[in-house]
């Protein structure tokens, strides 16, 4: 529940995120208690001035307020994923669709079809392209096999990995590997 404390902010994809917002905040004197992945809490609500000004400044950045809840459910979903592939020790032991259920405190069908109708694309499909970014990337730092990165990202194998890989990419993840510097990985916030 909202207690005009809270304000949800789109497109907070990294911890750098994170540290944009906290300063646009911190300039604007808007001093967080805490800024996360899509949400900040402020020490007390914002005035209608203070919410324009906070606007303005978040838009220049490519960062936008939330006032719509489905919209906030739907970019909860997206930080939930989002941090499932960054942190292989977050993954749920359960699968999915219970973790989503759980930490969005919903039934599962109702969070995808909310996804659906607002993101234009699946819950499922949103975490594979979050995935595949993700393997993008630990290819090009060069320091894990694909097996390791397969693993990180809880793949059942290599080759389940190689084939989304190849599904979403049009190249396996070693053409990709040895094609990566005349192609560039898809900003986070475009997915």
């Amino acid at each position: 529940m909202e207690s005009g404390k809270e304000i949800y902010i789109k497109n907070m994809v990294c911890d750098r995120c994170v540290m944009a917002v906290t300063d646009v905040l911190e300039r604007l004197g808007l001093t967080p208690a805490t800024v996360t992945l899509g949400r900040a809490e402020l020490p007390q609500p914002l005035t209608a001035e203070q919410r324009q000004a906070l606007r303005h400044a978040l838009d220049g950045l490519g960062f936008e307020l939330i006032d719509d809840q489905r919209i906030r459910t739907a970019e909860r979903i997206k930080q939930l994923l989002i941090g499932l592939t960054r942190q292989s020790d977050r993954r749920p032991k359960v699968n999915l669709s219970h973790y989503l259920a759980e930490e969005c405190r919903h039934d599962y069908s109702a969070l995808s079809r909310l996804f659906s109708e607002t993101q234009g694309t699946t819950i499922e499909k949103y975490f594979i392209a979050q995935k595949i970014e993700r393997a993008k990337e630990l290819l090009e730092y060069g320091e894990l096999s694909l097996n390791e990165i397969a693993d990180q990202l809880g793949y059942s194998s290599a080759a389940h990995l190689s084939s989304q890989f190849k599904t979403l990419t049009g190249l396996t993840p070693r053409q990709y590997k040895q094609r990566k510097e005349e192609l560039r990985r898809t900003p986070l916030d475009k997915i």
